[in-house]
């Protein structure tokens, strides 16, 4: 199967190396920088650029559409959290976009990991039931881009009568749906709805726990992708990326205070404790999978890296290609100048080698 590689786009120059990344302030969208940062992406043969979400971020339907209209090839991955806007009217607006963009979009299910930040925005249920929800809000999304009669829908948290929605998305059957989270209730949920299912950078034994407990969980006839994010440093030799990458991690502990991270500060999202836990136990995984930056930030995200040279780093990531994964989201701490030296870099060498394994799979079975 083809490789697919997503980046990541900010409205403004932001990273963990740089200490006003605060959503705050006039100067948060930067139109000619968001221009810039996505036809670099298109430029380096990325697929997608995630849009992130938080509960202070520009909205991500809004940035996509002013993206794609920079550029002609590059989709969009735009998080969304389920519950702030109603379902239906969730599906009519990403339809449009999906129409306004000639199919380039699709979206990443990010329930909520964090209650502090879900109850800036007034959200008050648990863990648990925020999936329950995620559910119900899934099941009405994917019916409202699908029916072509109008349906009634009656659940825990949202009840609608002759939902129906005139503007279907562009993509068929529907918009992609890629999916993340790390604990129970967020694996059966994703397993029963998402197309892709997103995983953060562990190491690949448990990489490989993770895809065989998704598909588990997966309903009859059901099919599941995979995705796993990554932080590549690179170096035109092996000593130079690990010197690049301590240097990186002595900037993030300096503006950290130190980077330590107290017990009380132990994030709520089952994806962030299991990098700690992973970054406690070992440095270095695998061929280079590197934790102690996931440990100096508290893993708020991804944040473990691939250290080494182009040709190292591509060979780890077609390493998790084997492991069953087929998208592979990388995003530099040097944003712009890392997605063009990727694209220059890294994406041709796996996309190379992943080519040549398929060729040999196809001629195995002629």
């Amino acid at each position: 199967m083809p490789v697919e590689f997503i980046g990541l786009i900010r409205t403004k120059p932001a990273s963990e190396l740089n200490s006003t990344t605060s959503t705050l302030g006039d100067d948060i969208i930067d139109p000619a920088y968001v221009r810039e940062f996505a036809k670099a992406h298109e430029e380096a043969d990325f697929d997608k650029v995630l849009i992130g979400y938080s509960s202070s971020s520009p909205d991500g339907l809004t940035v996509a559409s002013f993206a794609a209209a920079a550029t002609e090839r590059l989709g969009f991955l735009i998080a969304h959290r389920p519950g702030f806007v109603a379902p239906t009217l969730a599906a009519r607006k990403a339809a449009t976009l999906d129409h306004f963009t000639n199919g380039r979009i699709a979206i990443h299910i990010i329930t909520g990991g964090s209650d502090a930040d879900q109850q800036k925005d007034g959200d008050w249920l648990d863990h648990d039931n925020r999936y329950r929800r995620t559910d119900e809000y899934l099941e009405i999304l994917r019916r409202t881009w699908t029916s072509d009669t109008p349906f009634d829908y009656e659940g825990e948290f949202y009840r609608v009568k002759d939902a129906f929605s005139a503007i279907k998305p562009l993509q068929k059957p529907h918009i992609p749906l890629y999916f993340g989270g790390a604990s129970s209730p967020a694996v059966k949920v994703g397993a029963k709805h998402s197309d892709v299912y997103a995983l953060w950078g562990e190491p690949i034994a448990a990489v490989k726990e993770r895809i065989a407990e998704v598909r588990a969980a997966l309903p009859p006839d059901r099919s599941i992708r995979f995705s796993v994010s990554l932080r590549p440093i690179l170096g035109a030799t092996e000593q130079e990326a690990w010197e690049k990458a301590h240097s990186i991690l002595a900037k993030i502990q300096e503006l950290r205070g130190g980077g330590k991270t107290s017990p009380t500060a132990r994030p709520q999202a089952v994806g962030s404790q299991r990098l700690l836990d992973f970054a406690a136990k070992n440095e270095v995984y695998d061929k280079r999978l590197w934790t102690p930056i996931a440990a100096a930030t508290g893993a708020a995200g991804n944040t473990t890296a691939l250290v080494g040279t182009p040709e190292q780093v591509a060979e780890a990531l077609v390493d998790y290609y084997d492991a069953g994964v087929t998208t592979l989201l990388i995003r530099g701490f040097d944003p712009l100048e890392d997605a063009i030296a990727y694209g220059r870099d890294v994406i041709p060498l796996v996309r190379k080698e992943v080519a040549r394994r398929d060729r040999q799979v196809v001629a195995a079975k002629s």
